[in-house]
């Protein structure tokens, strides 16, 4: 009997990467999770998912290659997940968080230089939309890159680090024949697997409380439901005929719409106020991530079970 397909997943116990880990063990996969220690109880919840016998934890992290190196080898493809996503802001960005995502990026693929398929690699839409020479009328598809000097001048680290290891990536993957396949996600949400809080939970949950947010000075949200990302990971990895870069997004709308939306579903919570300025709503198209087949959960589905798993796990109360 051959044995089943083997493939390793980096920062295997954050929010998308569980959600991916679950999905790949669903599917039969051998998968190599990478973690910084397989010991820490917020791991835990991985050894609980089904099929977690085929499931072997490493440690591993992206500025150390030789830990990679093991965790990639004898891997016929690679999803790299791991990402450091600030739920605080860093004291020194451009050392707390590009070197992680551009040197952790360049370490994982130099480690796919031996018999590896194909790698994935998890970039956002904050590689996308930060372009402020894109005409507002034109739909925004994968040929938009995120302006970096515009991001690290106003302070997007997030994005700016985002774009440059997707680029820097991209770049690396054709002058070493590695297939390299990216897909830039919006705005997750979702249910929790893990059991810690990350960044795009952490702005829901806040939004809740009745807290203003960050995301909520550029008026727009566009979000995609986690797991919707994981299929796509997914998707992107078994289809030969994908390459290149991915938008992955499903829905685009105004805060004051999304407000309504969450106070007709859930009328108790103590939502901030929520005003329109009227700025346009920018399209972006993931058409040609749906020509590959790609399905998207309903905004209503997708919003009701996340706020359903936080009251679940009393990380919010309507009381």
């Amino acid at each position: 009997m051959a044995e089943s397909r083997r493939v390793c997943v980096t920062g295997a116990g954050g929010y998308v990467a569980s959600w991916l880990v679950k999905l790949l063990l669903s599917k039969g996969f051998i998968v190599h999770g990478t973690v910084r220690d397989p010991d820490d109880p917020k791991n835990t919840h991985l050894r609980k998912l089904d099929n977690a016998e085929n499931l072997h934890l490493f440690k591993a992290d992206l500025l150390d290659y030789e830990s990679l190196s093991a965790a990639i080898a004898g891997c016929e493809g690679v999803f790299h997940v791991a990402c450091p996503v600030p739920v605080q802001d860093f004291a020194d960005p451009e050392v707390e968080m590009i070197p992680p995502a551009v040197d952790g990026t360049l370490n994982v693929l130099k480690a796919c230089s031996k018999g590896v398929r194909r790698i994935v690699l998890v970039s956002s839409l904050a590689a996308v939309g930060w372009n402020l020479s894109w005409p507002l009328d034109k739909v925004v598809d994968e040929d938009c890159w995120s302006d970096k000097e515009f991001c690290k001048n106003a302070g997007f680290w997030y994005a700016f680090s985002k774009t440059v290891s997707e680029e820097k990536a991209v770049d690396y993957s054709k002058s070493n024949g590695l297939d390299l396949v990216t897909l830039c996600p919006s705005l997750v949400i979702g249910p929790l697997l893990q059991p810690t809080i990350n960044a795009s939970i952490e702005q829901f949950i806040e939004f809740l409380k009745g807290n203003r947010i960050s995301l909520m000075a550029h008026d727009v949200l566009f979000l995609v439901d986690v797991r919707d990302v994981a299929d796509a990971l997914l998707l992107v990895y078994e289809k030969s005929e994908a390459g290149g870069r991915y938008i992955c997004h499903s829905y685009s709308m105004k805060m004051t719409d999304f407000c309504d939306k969450l106070k007709n579903l859930y009328p108790n919570f103590p939502y901030p106020n929520c005003t329109n300025e009227e700025k346009p709503l920018r399209l972006i198209s993931s058409e040609k991530l749906m020509r590959l087949g790609w399905k998207q959960i309903p905004l209503e589905d997708s919003i009701q079970d996340t706020v359903q798993d936080f009251l679940n796990k009393n990380i919010l109360n309507v009381n």
